[in-house]
């Protein structure tokens, strides 16, 4: 009887532990979401944040911060282009 207890108290190798939280057990061999941000990724970003704009989605006084971050994004894309066809060009000139 002592057995039986002890074995229901010992959790076994293929038992799924609880998530911490009521949240989903992880599972090691599922692959984990990607974390890599790109820059399609950060031009919709852009339209989101003007979309939301344009709808009134932000209060009077989080205009500035928004906008700040907004012209940040923007400056940070068109460098970005800027590198990417300057690149381009180079390439086009050496293989030419």
């Amino acid at each position: 009887m002592s057995e039986e207890t002890k074995t229901q108290e010992t959790p076994t190798a293929e038992a799924p532990q609880a998530a911490p939280q009521g949240g989903p057990v992880p599972n090691p061999e599922q692959k984990q979401p990607t974390t890599d941000l790109n820059v399609s990724d950060l031009n919709a970003i852009k339209s989101i944040v003007d979309i939301a704009t344009q709808r009134g989605a932000f209060k009077a006084n989080e205009l500035e911060a928004v906008g700040k971050t907004y012209n940040k994004l923007v400056a940070f894309l068109d460098n970005i282009s800027k590198q990417a066809q300057a690149q381009q060009e180079t390439q086009g000139t050496n293989n030419g």
